[in-house]
């Protein structure tokens, strides 16, 4: 075989790219309205409330929906999607991706592809979202933070979906669910408009429930998420070993539903329950505890104690 033949053979046979396609214009300016816009309404929300009111059902509309979006996407995108930490049947499965659509943080597919991703190079050259990728100096961590709180979804460059999400593009579902994200969105601006208008029977409850259950509600949920992937790998403790610079941050762990025991969770990434310590609230995995007891779920991948003291630092 000649070496341009070997050559050519390597390059098909060997690891897909990292990046996939690239975004174009347009959706780069969606892309930046969808992020930007309700980042405004979050740091507006005060001015608002203090000239114009802010109602109990504005707040109810804004928490059932936060939790349902929140849930989505840390059962379902995180511990269910990306790192198989139970298995499941169809509608839950599509509820699950439904669910963390509506959490406006992404479709499935990018979300999971960019995670598995963030795992197989965490806190190195080829992490989409590290806070350690431009040195140790304040300078450095400050645009690290920036890059890995929101910056890094700037880059028209998107995850390879055929190298990190094979299964998941096998999955006619989820593709299909995938392909609808626009409508998911719709849906989680539309819904909290529409049930604050019926409910009140008026367009000023519509346009209240609309900015604190829709845009409020989405700009605080992102910053939530996006904390686990700057603070948590930032500032916290490590009490188990891992390859990366993951900590448990407790501030976050009630509005982020578990995610921000961050350490535990890179230490064992298949594991269902991240708070896995005493006195670690972990909702998700609670939830998760839950949907096996109803027998939505099974095969969980629960922490044993072996394995636990073997991952001790």
């Amino acid at each position: 075989m000649s070496s341009t033949a070997h050559a050519s053979d390597t390059a098909t046979s060997g690891p897909k790219p990292l990046v996939g396609d690239e975004r174009g214009t347009a959706q780069m300016i969606v892309l930046k309205a969808f992020l930007l816009i309700p980042f405004v309404a979050l740091l507006t929300a005060i001015p608002f409330a203090w000239g114009w009111g802010l109602t109990w059902l504005d707040l109810t509309l804004a928490a059932v929906l936060y939790t349902v979006g929140t849930l989505g996407v840390t059962v379902g995108y995180h511990r269910y999607f990306t790192h198989g930490a139970f298995k499941t049947n169809r509608p839950l499965r599509i509820a699950l991706a439904i669910a963390g659509s509506m959490a406006v943080q992404g479709s499935v597919i990018f979300w999971v592809a960019s995670h598995r991703r963030h795992h197989a190079f965490a806190d190195k050259e080829g992490d989409p979202h590290s806070p350690w990728l431009f040195g140790t100096s304040p300078t450095a961590l400050l645009r690290g933070f920036w890059h890995s709180h929101m910056g890094w979804m700037f880059n028209r460059e998107v995850t390879n979906y055929e190298r990190f999400a094979p299964d998941l593009l096998a999955d006619r579902d989820l593709t299909v669910v995938n392909r609808f994200f626009w409508l998911w969105i719709t849906a989680s601006l539309a819904l909290p408009a529409l049930l604050g208008g019926l409910l009140t029977w008026s367009w000023w409850g519509a346009v209240t429930a609309f900015f604190w259950a829709g845009l409020v509600r989405i700009a605080f949920s992102h910053h939530i998420t996006w904390s686990v992937n700057s603070i948590c790998h930032m500032v916290g403790e490590r009490p188990f070993a891992s390859r990366d610079r993951a900590a448990n941050f407790w501030p976050l762990a009630i509005l982020s539903m578990g995610e921000s025991w961050h350490n535990s969770h890179h230490a064992d990434p298949t594991c269902a329950r991240h708070g896995v310590l005493r006195g670690q609230i972990d909702i998700s995995a609670r939830v998760i505890w839950l949907f096996e007891k109803l027998g939505w779920a099974r095969n969980v991948r629960w922490p044993r104690p072996e394995r636990l003291a073997a991952k001790r630092a």
